[in-house]
């Protein structure tokens, strides 16, 4: 990992809900915190004695650079990271890396319907407030167990293009994807984050309505399969078409490990499949694509996933 680490510090921390806290995060000198763009998010190394790192989506309006807006959920299995950002305190430092987006507002959609699950409203509700500052058209399903888990509520039941939808309220208000975003319309774009449930329901549900996959933009906070997948069957070998060098990726290995021990320095974030940070472009071979951030497109057009992906032919050349 090659981050340029920000120091930062807790100017403000709010629990939104029993497992929801909401911190903001500026400079500790005062001067501006880099730009980012809607949909962006941020690594932040929640210990960095044990290297612990974890990505986190900017909730804010893009347009504010005096402080980061992050919102995170405690979650039950966590292995430290989300419990490791509950127990910060205003006044805590924090270290964080620059914004990256793989998730932003299409250029091509003149039409935006974000639709998030739970937590998965942080990078949507950074898209609403840009969308909203130039005038964009644009409408907002939120949807949650309930408003007692839900973060943002008083600010988004203002908005009269957001749609508020609990599980525990009335039928006529659950979200359903044929009712609530309805069938294709030219120029128009889904946007989908929340638990990978959800999201595979949503996005399954769209394309069975016809949408066009590449009009359904997504971003996951996990790996939709088991992590261990991605390093298993066979071996291959990966060769570097700036140096030459090649190395034997066997069974149980992923690309990236392998590159990483021999001193590569190759990029990774979140190794998991879902960040998009490791990309590299395949120069020959055939991939065996197994991320979960890649477009069909960005497939064809040769990118490739080191951290979670492997190779069907028996070399896999790559621009490192």
């Amino acid at each position: 990992m090659s981050n340029e680490w920000l120091d930062t510090i807790v100017v403000s921390r709010r629990d939104a809900t029993a497992r929801i806290v909401v911190l903001d995060l500026a400079r500790p000198d005062g001067v501006e915190l880099p730009e980012f763009t809607a949909g962006a998010h941020v690594d932040v190394l929640v210990d960095g004695a044990a290297g612990l790192v974890r990505q986190y989506s900017l909730c804010g309006p893009p347009d504010d650079r005096a402080r980061y807006r992050l919102a995170v959920l405690a979650e039950t299995a966590s292995r430290g990271g989300s419990l490791g950002m509950h127990r910060l305190r205003e006044g805590d430092r924090l270290r964080i890396s620059r914004p990256r987006n793989r998730f932003g507002v299409s250029d091509k959609a003149r039409r935006h319907v974000l639709v998030a699950g739970g937590i998965g409203v942080t990078p949507l509700l950074a898209m609403a407030h840009a969308l909203e500052a130039v005038g964009a058209e644009y409408e907002l399903h939120y949807c949650a167990r309930s408003r007692a888990d839900s973060v943002f509520v008083e600010e988004l039941e203002r908005n009269p293009r957001v749609r508020l939808h609990f599980d525990d309220g009335p039928a006529d208000q659950r979200f359903s994807t044929v009712a609530d975003v309805g069938g294709p319309e030219s120029e128009t774009a889904i946007y989908i984050c929340g638990p990978g449930g959800f999201m595979d329901f949503v996005i399954s549900s769209a394309l069975e309505a016809g949408w066009p996959s590449e009009t359904i933009h997504k971003e996951r906070f996990a790996p939709v399969a088991d992590t261990a997948a991605h390093a298993a069957d066979g071996t291959f070998t990966v060769r570097l078409g700036r140096t030459g060098g090649e190395y034997e990726i066997k069974d149980g290995e992923t690309v990236l490990d392998v590159l990483l021990a021999a001193g590569v320095d190759a990029p990774y974030s979140c190794r998991q499949g879902i960040c998009g940070d490791c990309i590299v472009r395949v120069l020959a071979g055939l991939p065996d694509h197994r991320d979960d951030v890649l477009t069909d497109r960005e497939r064809a057009d040769g990118m490739f996933t080191t951290c979670s992906s492997r190779a069907l032919s028996p070399i896999l050349e790559l621009d490192l």
